[in-house]
């Protein structure tokens, strides 16, 4: 059996021409072979697997054929190579620099290749510096790396710096299809575009996963072969995942997901490709951004089939949504639930084809004034249907043609009244407001808000003493204190209220206490109205910075209370030993 060569080194470049997707810099090296503008430093930097050796040993050989006639002379004696991952030390370079002095027996130049230089320490890079400033005249260095922040500054001076760029995925893949030509291997398009995509810009990875995958599939390379033995995710699957998302299937999306996990792929990678299939979709909406679009001419097909059902503000949600997702990914204690609960929302932001709407009723809010809780207006008005019924319902009062007080009506009755408008308008039928079924409709709602509003006016405003107030006010301050909400229960027992008429004045010390207080009120009036049987009750609070604050006590405040009154407590306590 023949010993197995990887295509990486059995197709390794030969001449300039050869190199794949570093035209500039090839161009620039023959250039300056041929007007012999050649530095004798050279700096070839850029990622792994893009040509970095490969060119500095294609222009070793070539600057030494000019006058040879044999083309296959390698000059393997005039090429020195030193991997400086593994000699890094000061004795290595001197070891070179002592050779340096002992011009080539054939040829004109010897050529030092140090590779992974960035590797070398502090001493071996200063023992360089005088030898790579001022080497004799027939001696080159090529120095190569993938790290060139790594290299001294003095280094960097000293050299011509070659940017090697990553492959492009194109520049890949039609490499990659004259090997598979030339080894009679059948393939897909997309299978070797995966591939290249795989590589991410490096033509030694390329040339090893396609070694793989045909070792896995035989002489048929396919894109589902691909799919399998690199363990990724094919598109295909986020094409069906997006048609289960614009269709709002949200069960189908959830046993989608967890047939994803059972054949092994991680939540992350998965939500992360989601995100970016959603880019995909986004620039395949625009003629001019589809060459963003790096993908084999299948997965392009469906892309812009897809495009066309999905809205750009359903991706640019998406985006979101996903992006977010993915970002807290790492730290959520539950990740497959984060994901799940992301394709639920991505599903709902679409609604029979459009956007939903969850404002679709406007209700002014409340507001005080004169420092107690009053309602102005109640306007409930549905967008679609009636724009206008509210200020027609509003004049309807035959005596004063303005729009009905509704003023000293409870927080807790409005509420309720608001939501059983909400409840009416969400039952009614969407029909068009230009219909005879839409007149209809709304002289309907009209009729029903009026009745809505009359009933306001039949709330009971029972008489009750101060006595009777004082009973309930202090029943909520027990009931606050024992529900936890001992802020609210301090404010109420601070100062005692006066009642005159039906309006229930409160003194508190300073502004910030009030506006403390008033943010918790609403529940106090309700229960006043309730348990009093009187919708006429407001309450007025007031500010007194002569009003004593009275506190809560707990029993150690007490104590200190009580020994400041009379310190003979504290004698007592110390003699007997006594606790609280």
């Amino acid at each position: 059996m023949e010993q197995f060569i990887v295509s990486a080194r059995k197709y390794r470049p030969q001449t300039f021409k050869d190199v794949v997707g570093q035209k500039a810099i090839t161009n620039t090296l023959l250039n300056a072979i041929e007007h012999n503008h050649l530095a004798q430093a050279l700096l070839f930097t850029g990622p792994r697997g893009v040509g970095k050796t490969t060119c500095a040993r294609i222009l070793a050989r070539k600057i030494n054929q000019e006058g040879y006639d044999d083309p296959n002379e390698d000059f393997s004696f005039n090429v020195f190579e030193l991997d400086a991952a593994s000699n890094n030390s000061v004795d290595d370079i001197r070891n070179i620099i002592d050779q340096v002095r002992i011009p080539p027996q054939t040829g004109k130049y010897k050529v030092y290749i140090v590779d992974e230089v960035h590797m070398l320490s502090s001493a071996a890079f200063n023992a360089f510096l005088k030898t790579l400033e001022e080497p004799p005249k027939h001696a080159i260095f090529i120095l190569a790396t993938t790290e060139k922040h790594k290299i001294l500054p003095t280094i960097l001076s000293r050299c011509q710096i070659f940017d090697f760029k990553r492959i492009t995925i194109n520049d890949a893949k039609e490499h990659l299809k004259e090997i598979a030509t030339e080894q009679g291997v059948t393939f897909e398009d997309d299978a070797l575009h995966i591939i290249a995509q795989k590589a991410d810009g490096a033509m030694r990875d390329a040339l090893s996963i396609f070694d793989r995958v045909v070792s896995y599939c035989g002489n048929n390379l396919t894109r589902q072969a691909v799919y399998e033995n690199l363990n990724v995710l094919d598109f295909e699957y986020y094409i069906r995942v997006t048609d289960f998302i614009l269709e709002n299937k949200i069960p189908d999306l959830l046993l989608a997901f967890d047939d994803i996990l059972a054949k092994g792929f991680d939540g992350h990678h998965f939500i992360a490709g989601l995100a970016s299939h959603f880019r995909d979709l986004l620039v395949c909406q625009t003629p001019s951004t589809l060459t963003l679009l790096d993908s084999g001419e299948q997965a392009k097909a469906l892309y812009s089939a897809q495009a066309q059902k999905a809205s750009q503000d359903f991706l640019l949600k998406g985006i979101d949504l996903a992006n977010t997702a993915d970002l807290n990914y790492k730290i959520s204690q539950n990740q497959r639930l984060l994901v799940e609960l992301c394709l639920m929302q991505l599903a709902s932001i679409t609604f029979d084809g459009e956007k939903k709407k969850p404002n679709s009723f406007i209700i002014p809010a409340t507001y005080f004034r004169n420092n107690s809780y009053s309602i102005t207006e109640v306007k409930p008005v549905l967008k679609e249907q009636i724009v206008e019924s509210s200020e027609q319902i509003l004049d309807k009062n035959p005596e004063t043609k303005k729009p009905l007080e509704t003023k000293d009506i409870s927080e807790t009755q409005q509420t309720e009244t608001i939501n059983n408008q909400q409840t009416t308008f969400n039952n009614q039928p969407k029909v068009s407001a230009l219909s005879l079924a839409g007149l209809r409709a709304k002289k309907e709602l009209e009729a029903k808000q009026s009745q809505h509003l009359k009933h306001l006016g039949e709330l009971p405003t029972e008489k009750f003493t101060e006595t009777d107030m004082l009973l309930q006010w202090n029943k909520f301050a027990q009931r606050m204190q024992d529900s936890g909400k001992m802020l609210m229960s301090t404010y109420m027992l601070m100062n005692e209220p006066v009642l005159d008429g039906s309006t229930i004045t409160l003194e508190l010390p300073n502004q910030s206490t009030k506006e403390e207080f008033l943010s918790g009120c609403v529940e106090l009036l309700g229960y006043l109205r309730g348990k009093l049987h009187n919708h006429d009750i407001v309450i007025d609070v007031k500010v007194n910075e002569t009003v004593e604050k009275k506190y809560a006590f707990t029993p150690d405040d007490k104590y200190e209370r009580l020994r400041k009154i009379n310190p003979a407590i504290d004698l007592l306590r110390k003699t007997f030993d006594l606790d609280l």
